[in-house]
């Protein structure tokens, strides 16, 4: 299927403002299909003012719960080159637009439709998306509203950090479909929580909530309900993220990033191994601005501006 990228910002406010609260948005763009023009399933918002650094990915496919088609992966994976790309972006955060879900997972309509093969490439794309996920240079949060399921939780491992709402639903449900988590699942839950919790979600299939996340730890923050009658609970892991990606984008940009390249690689190698990772990192942060800059608002009894050179 041919795809095209286009811009249109006026339709773009009038969709994404009510989920927009309290963040200031500038460029915006979609990616759409040509055809299915009105289909827009992946947004980014580049924030502005005293949130510049920061980047919304959102996910827009409402009819279908955020389902993962051949379509919005292809979609988000050309929203993540563009991202990667972005010397601007400190700070990455993952969210939906539509109430009451994160990502349903897999479009089990579509996955229907194919072929063995045209399974196994599916997945092979899907996988290498969500690598480029987990492999993007920034930081990445993702704000989990609603159901995260399949490969919509699997989507949410990718990401650094994760923050539940309180209507948030997580789970690989897939060996109550016969099949077993293929987008990562497997891999990621495990070096998150140790292969028996991992068993246990998956050989049960279960469902559990965002309190039972975080006691597990693969959530690192729960927002809980609001406390007035009637308060809009779609968006509350939103900008609890929006907290801690502005609690975030204050630091040395180039510092953070080699924080996270450090860390990613700590958990794969071993002790010596990860010291001399940690050891070319520091060596990375050294020549630059931004350390002297530091230096000198230390000394200075001020707070830093740094400028990510």
């Amino acid at each position: 299927m041919i795809r095209t990228f286009v811009s249109r910002p006026a339709l773009f406010r009038a969709t994404i403002s009510p989920f927009a609260v309290g963040s200031r948005l500038s460029a915006q763009r979609k990616w759409v299909s040509t055809e299915a023009a009105s289909h827009e399933e992946v947004q980014l918002i580049r924030h502005t003012g005293a949130d510049q650094g920061i980047l919304t990915l959102a996910l827009h496919r409402p009819k279908a719960k955020n389902a993962l088609s051949r379509s919005l992966v292809s979609d988000f994976r050309r929203a993540l080159e563009e991202i990667r790309s972005d010397r601007e972006a400190r700070v990455v955060i993952l969210r939906s637009t539509v109430p009451g879900v994160f990502c349903a997972g897999a479009d089990l309509k579509e996955r229907a439709t194919m072929s063995p093969s045209d399974v196994e490439r599916f997945l092979y794309s899907m996988k290498t998306t969500f690598r480029e996920l987990e492999s993007l240079p920034q930081p990445t949060i993702a704000a989990l509203d609603g159901a995260a399921l399949g490969g919509g939780f699997e989507l949410s491992l990718c990401c650094d950090l994760r923050v539940a709402g309180p209507r948030a639903i997580l789970g690989l449900p897939e060996t109550s479909l016969a099949i077993i988590p293929g987008a990562g699942g497997t891999l990621r839950l495990t070096r998150l929580i140790g292969p028996s919790q991992t068993k246990a979600l998956v050989f049960t299939a279960r469902r559990f909530g965002p309190i039972p996340a975080l006691s597990m730890g693969i959530v690192n923050d729960v927002v809980e309900s609001g406390s007035e009658k009637g308060v809009e609970e779609h968006g509350l892991g939103y900008e609890r993220a929006l907290e801690w990606a502005r609690e975030i984008l204050p630091n040395g940009p180039i510092a953070v990033r080699m924080a996270k390249r450090s860390i990613d690689h700590a958990s794969s190698v071993d002790p010596t191994t990860g010291l001399d990772v940690e050891q070319l990192c520091y060596a990375q942060v050294i020549p630059t601005e931004d350390r002297l800059e530091g230096l000198r608002a230390f000394k200075e009894k001020r707070k830093p501006v740094y400028k990510g050179c």
